[in-house]
């Protein structure tokens, strides 16, 4: 299994009493890949992960992949600061037959050499040790602080060339997703916003994995589809512009939970876990109408 269009960070949905919300979560998931997702990277930045325990991942998975949504579509984060708790994560995905894991680096310790996270990353697979692993590296700087160099993705790669095998760039700096690209055009590389969809995807890259998609799943996935056809570059403009108009009015995970609660009337679906809170609604509104401007339309999420 290769992952390869348009990949969904979903958000997770949470009770009132900030449990995660089960039934909403499976329909979002399935809302989704009906809308043209190629697959679901859950247990992300965009979906609260690291406010989520380990063991409220692993059920949501196990419920997920119980309903129906097929596991080699799903590309769960399984990363975390502690070696320990990254394995039994990964096993955990690995034995549900998710397509691969979407792995972070240790985030806490700041400063730390190439060397230490390749060794991080190496007892990972040697403890996991599962012949359908599949690790697709996570780097976020502007949030972990912690990332994957060019010439580190390629030792691991190199050392480990069935199992290291993809990469979510959240770096923003398309330079260096064009970098790694033509580096490693063996290995499936996603820019992690669908600004940077079109030319990822001239490049010789594997599509996207983009938060915004969980407002936005089936124009973003129409334009991966169409990225060889006339008219490309003007579709291309306007998913650019709604991603920026979403990005631009606060936190990216209060601001879809929040819009999504407003287009669904269920205000359910803007419950964050603290220390995120949800946004005003005045500022969704307003985003409402820029986006319904810019030609949008909700696609629904059930």
């Amino acid at each position: 299994m290769s992952f390869r269009g348009v990949l969904v960070p979903v958000a997770t949905p949470f009770t009132n009493g900030l449990a995660p919300d089960k039934g909403k979560f499976i329909a979002l998931c399935k809302a989704f890949l009906e809308q043209g997702a190629a697959g679901l990277a859950i247990f992300g930045t965009t979906s609260e992960a690291n406010s989520i325990s380990g063991d409220e991942r692993m059920r949501l998975l196990e419920q997920l992949v119980a309903s129906g949504v097929p596991a080699e579509k799903l590309m769960p984060g399984t990363g975390g600061c502690s070696i320990t708790e990254a394995v039994v994560l990964t096993r955990h995905a690995v034995r549900q037959g998710c397509g691969g894991v979407l792995l972070l680096p240790p985030f806490f310790y700041k400063g730390v050499s190439d060397d230490g996270i390749f060794a991080f990353v190496e007892r990972i697979i040697q403890d996991v040790s599962e012949d359908g692993l599949k690790i697709y590296l996570y780097h976020i700087p502007p949030m972990a602080q912690v990332g994957f160099s060019v010439e580190l993705v390629g030792r691991l790669h190199g050392a480990y060339p069935d199992t290291v095998v993809g990469l979510k760039d959240s770096s923003g700096d398309w330079s260096n997703t064009e970098a790694l690209i033509k580096a490693y055009p063996q290995m499936e590389i996603f820019p992690g916003s669908e600004i940077f969809l079109l030319d990822a995807l001239r490049t010789g890259g594997a599509g996207c994995i983009t938060a915004t998609a969980n407002l936005n799943a089936r124009m973003i996935s129409a334009s991966y589809k169409c990225w060889q056809e006339p008219g490309a570059d003007a579709r291309q403009q306007t998913i650019t512009k709604i991603r920026k108009a979403v990005q631009t009015i606060g936190p990216l995970v209060p601001v879809i939970k929040s819009y999504l609660a407003l287009k669904t009337g269920d205000p359910g679906w803007s419950v964050v876990r603290p220390p995120l809170i949800a946004m005003p609604e005045d500022v969704v509104v307003e985003l409402d109408k820029e986006l319904t401007g810019l030609g949008y339309e909700f696609p629904g999420v059930t």
